[in-house]
């Protein structure tokens, strides 16, 4: 199947987290403890949102981080500099991951800065809000899958050749796989790929000593609720159906990838974490 163009200039994604209002809060919460001292960390979609957030404290953990982002430049520098603000490496690299020749490249390029690749975080994703299934033209649904489920196989195919017993890989699913989502149905289909693929590939790897996880975010404040088609009004109401009341914040997320990241979590593998606000679902 031939790649299809991102959706840029017809809704806004994915969105600039510079121009978004209020900023969603992805400072680490606490000093770092070395958890990834020496690591290198592969993550997408790390310009803004949760994949900023995560970049960020695995480098306050000790962790270069090599990141790839879609086109939002001025967010992707911001990520560069708050990584190297923690004495840490920064790599951004900018393409689209729905071409599998696009992540043989982010993975050379990150193999020939830093030479390993000990956590990979697949994080990127996109979004189209649509009332009914006949609204959904061939077009997006292609692209919604390409981005959000056949990225994660072309990466990790490229990375898999460098991943050495130890390393782990996080894969971002959603809340919306479990509880669903009456307006994101190609959203929520390949959220439930990607938790099958979190959970297959963690049995195709366990034996090699690589641990497969996922975390599942509830409503996070990220530029893809504004830029993905929600409404003013479905805005202004963001995150009120959860039981705490309100949407997280990135850096309430984060910790969860960080602990499937480093050794406090070397007895789990296929697993997934539900940083959500309280809704109770199935594992």
């Amino acid at each position: 199947m031939n790649t299809i163009a991102p959706q840029i200039h017809e809704d806004g994604l994915p969105g600039s987290e510079a121009e978004l209002s209020p900023k969603p809060e992805w400072q680490p919460r606490y000093p770092g403890s070395g958890r990834l001292e020496g690591k290198v960390a592969l993550i997408t979609g790390a310009d803004s949102g949760i994949g900023r957030a995560v970049a960020v404290l695995f480098a306050r953990e000790g962790a270069d981080v090599a990141f790839v982002y879609l086109s939002e430049t001025e967010d992707a520098d911001a990520t560069c500099k708050m990584i190297e603000d923690e004495g840490r490496d920064a790599l951004a690299i900018k393409g689209d991951l729905g071409d599998p020749e696009f992540a043989q490249m982010v993975v050379a390029k990150t193999i020939a800065r830093f030479q390993t690749i000990d956590v990979l975080v697949n994080n990127a994703g996109e979004q189209h809000p649509d009332q009914d299934i006949e609204d959904i033209t061939d077009k997006q649904l292609q692209r919604t899958f390409q981005t959000n489920i056949f990225s994660m196989f072309y990466l990790t195919q490229a990375a898999r050749p460098h991943l050495k017993e130890g390393a782990a890989i996080i894969n971002c699913t959603s809340v919306t796989m479990y509880a669903g989502a009456s307006e994101l149905l190609d959203y929520s289909a390949t959220k439930g790929a990607i938790t099958a693929f979190t959970r297959s590939l963690s049995e195709n790897l366990v034996g090699d000593g690589i641990r497969v996880n996922a975390v599942a975010p509830g409503p996070i404040w990220t530029p893809l609720n504004p830029s993905g088609g929600a409404s003013p009004e479905k805005l202004a109401h963001f995150g009120e159906g959860t039981p705490m009341g309100r949407p997280g914040q990135p850096n309430e997320v984060a910790p969860s990838f960080l602990f499937l990241a480093c050794e406090d979590s070397s007895f789990m593998s296929g697993q997934v974490l539900h940083p959500n606000g309280g809704i109770i679902v199935g594992s």
